[in-house]
């Protein structure tokens, strides 16, 4: 279970390997391996819910 962390700025988290989004996996976003805990930040400017794509027509 992660930790989350709500913050003015964003969100910090705290998780594990099998925890992590796709966008952490990439490093599309701030994070940081301490032993086998992922700290990750998510900015207030960035989502962490994944993008809409356009429906094809």
């Amino acid at each position: 279970m992660a930790l989350k962390i709500r913050l003015p700025g964003g969100t910090l988290k705290v998780k594990q390997h099998h925890e992590l989004r796709r966008r952490e996996q990439k490093r599309e976003v701030p994070v940081w391996q301490v032993g086998k805990y992922f700290v990750v930040w998510w900015p207030a400017t960035i989502s962490d819910r994944p993008s809409k794509r356009p429906d094809p027509e």
